[in-house]
């Protein structure tokens, strides 16, 4: 489950926070499980969405890409004796995972995990020093080997874009300067040399190495590319009637799935000064409000619902269609091969 607040309210990074599931009571309406449904939750995390739905005893498909939340989860999977199946896995292959009738819902909850936040062996979290890594799968590329090796000029696109931090350049040729002498190995290694280059203020909300280690996140376990796969692989693994609801808290997220379910909508686009686009059959109809936040209750009591927004729709009997990314206008960043690793 996601823990970004988003909104600088707390520090998304930071210290442990009980586990809340965010907008819950919004997305079980949206889903509308029951028995005999098959719901699929592409975000297990700590469970609080598969919990709601196994409740309402509709069948659950949870994956999740962290092998310490597929190990947590087993409790439960024997709490519901074959109602719920714990498949360790990246969202972006959900369809892998689906039934051949199709799904009757699909549930995302986008970000990183309390959980994971809670570990500092992680190195999710600079509030809690630990290994600089931030690998959700635990392999692969980690945030320190982009720390040490990344060229100056890909460091700032990735603080810029991902992170949207504003002192991108300075923070990159800082980062260069230190790595010089002394490789990054830890979280708060990382965090201090940003705070000296950007020193936090008394008015700011959030600690000036938030940005940083939000784009570090984002970059290493490429969040944007595997939503915009995730979302894909659900239009072509419900059935028709099925439900996609999908809970963001950075504007990033929320971008791409608004572009998703804006093309998937079959509406004609075109400009007054062009000839009209045709109009494609719509894949998805949108289920109530285009987007739903936190009521002022929830956002008091839990600080990460502060940012969320929901946004759901309905799949339609149209064949889908192919997985083309460019509708979302992803950034081109370089990979570590182009960094000269």
């Amino acid at each position: 489950m996601a823990a970004n607040p988003g909104d600088g309210t707390t520090e998304p990074e930071g210290g442990p926070v009980r586990h809340i599931p965010v907008l819950l009571k919004e997305v079980l309406e949206a889903l509308e499980p029951r028995a005999g449904k098959i719901i699929l939750d592409g975000t297990f995390g700590a469970g609080g969405y598969t919990s709601a739905i196994l409740a309402a005893d509709a069948e659950v498909i949870a994956l999740d890409r962290d092998p310490n939340a597929i190990a947590a989860g087993k409790a439960l999977v024997d709490a519901h004796k074959g109602r719920l199946h714990l498949i360790q896995s990246q969202f972006s292959r959900l369809a892998d995972h689906a039934p051949e009738g199709g799904l009757d819902g699909v549930v995302f909850d986008i970000g990183v995990s309390s959980m994971q936040i809670d570990e500092a062996d992680r190195g999710f979290s600079f509030q809690r020093n630990g290994p600089l890594d931030m690998r959700m799968s635990a392999s692969g590329v980690s945030a320190a080997d982009v720390v040490n090796r990344a060229k100056v000029g890909d460091l700032t696109r990735i603080f810029g874009f991902l992170g949207e931090e504003k002192q991108s350049g300075r923070i990159a040729r800082a980062i260069e300067k230190r790595r010089l002498t002394e490789p990054f190995t830890t979280t708060r290694e990382l965090a201090n040399l940003i705070e000296t280059v950007n020193p936090r203020k008394a008015k700011d909300k959030i600690h000036p190495a938030t940005r940083v280690f939000q784009a570090l996140r984002v970059f290493v376990n490429d969040e944007l590319g595997e939503l915009a796969q995730a979302l894909f692989a659900a239009e072509r693994a419900l059935k028709p009637g099925g439900r996609l609801v999908v809970v963001t808290f950075h504007s990033l997220e929320d971008r791409i799935v608004k572009q998703f379910f804006a093309d998937r909508s079959g509406k004609a686009s075109g400009s007054r000064h062009l000839p009209m686009v045709e109009a494609k059959p719509a894949i998805f109809e949108p289920l109530g409000k285009s987007m739903i936040s936190a009521s002022d209750e929830e956002a008091e009591l839990n600080p990460r619902a502060r940012s969320a927004k929901l946004r759901a729709g309905v799949r339609t009997e149209a064949a889908p269609r192919a997985a083309d990314i460019s509708i979302f206008d992803l950034p081109d960043l370089a990979s570590l091969a182009k960094m000269g690793a």
